[in-house]
């Protein structure tokens, strides 16, 4: 199999960068850790197992990609706090002679910011985003499949581009007699070609993800549990800033890492009730996410999320909701369809 070499190599890379890579805050395009879709999103924003038709889970483990995916096209738009707009574009396609392929482009767009020069005087507007464009290739013996990405990824600000060449490997199995996937990626292995001017070239968003789907045999749900950041077990970031905080007592408040919650923070719980192939709700619990956005009075819903799938002929509408902080939540439209399929009506109607 010829991308088995490549998985392995992939392996063997995550060691050494795991010496330098950080959980946050030290590395360039943090965009490319964002759930670009619906189901994604409602699962708690990481699983690397999750089967099914949705060509834009490729884009969290490219061993995902088969067969029921040929001819799926999927378009995703996310609206973010503060005018911050994310649009996602996925499509999966089969060949003869070379094998499964899928095609993928996420953009995210801030919005205008007012320029001003060194005393302050406005000099007009600039705009800032980011994009990737991905290609995917996967291939499958028995119940194994193996599948890589490269994907190049381009941050704009004010005519100054900053750009990165990386590369996702995973690896999947699929249980012959049981409802039962596990996933494995090695995400954002790569290097950043061009910084922005007069920065210093950062390391990319590396992850190590790890996880697996099982739905019982007479039960209409299915359970996916996903660890992350594997490749470093302390992802505990404690605020300097609370240092010197007094309880009700007068006593200095000093903040510990415990080691279950240092354990808690690796996973992401996701649900999906399977009323009917043209039904599901769906639902997920990020730990990290809510331990490093709740506010210190209130954690809200943040860490949770939420979502259903509604099919309608030829068209499938799926819908998530994740929160992030306390005051709301973010929310995700998919819609995508098979293209044969559609254009088959077309032509019949």
């Amino acid at each position: 199999m010829k991308l088995a070499p490549a998985f392995l190599l992939a392996v063997l890379l995550g060691f050494p960068l795991s010496g330098w890579a950080q959980v946050g805050g030290q590395r360039g395009f943090p965009f490319l850790q964002l759930p670009g879709n619906a189901r994604l999103a409602a699962l708690g924003g990481v699983n690397v197992s999750a089967p099914g038709h949705h060509v834009n889970m490729v884009t969290s483990n490219p061993a995902l990609l088969n067969e029921a995916m040929d001819r799926q096209l999927s378009l995703s738009y996310v609206g973010y706090l503060a005018d911050i707009k994310q649009s996602n574009m996925a499509y999966a396609f089969n060949t003869s002679r070379y094998g499964r392929w899928a095609a993928s482009l996420n953009y995210l767009n801030y919005g205008d910011f007012v320029q001003r020069d060194h005393t302050g005087m406005e000099e007009g507007s600039f705009s800032v985003n980011d994009y990737t464009l991905g290609i995917s290739h996967s291939r499958q013996a028995e119940a194994f499949t193996v599948g890589a990405t490269a994907k190049v990824a381009v941050s704009s600000m004010a005519g100054e581009k900053a750009v990165g060449i990386l590369a996702d490997v995973g690896g999947a199995f699929q249980h012959p007699e049981h409802d039962l996937s596990i996933g494995m990626a090695f995400k954002n292995i790569g290097y950043q070609v061009r910084s922005f001017t007069g920065a210093d070239r950062q390391a990319m968003p590396f992850d190590v993800q790890l996880g697996a789907s099982y739905k019982p045999e007479h039960m209409p749900v299915r359970l996916s549990l996903t660890a992350h950041h594997l490749y470093k077990f302390d992802v505990v970031y404690l605020d300097p800033n609370t240092s010197g905080r007094l309880d009700a007592n007068g006593n200095e408040v000093e903040e510990e890492k415990k080691v279950g919650d240092q354990i808690a923070r690796h996973f992401v719980v996701g649900t999906e009730f399977i009323f009917s192939k043209n039904f599901q709700v769906r639902a997920g619990y990020n730990h990290l996410r809510r331990k490093e956005l709740r506010l210190d009075s209130n954690a809200g819903g943040a860490g949770f999320s939420v979502g259903a799938m509604l099919r309608v002929r030829a068209f499938e509408l799926n819908y998530g909701s994740a929160f992030f902080h306390p005051s709301g939540g973010t929310h995700y439209i998919t819609l995508s369809t098979d293209t044969g399929t559609f254009l088959k009506r077309k032509s019949k109607d």
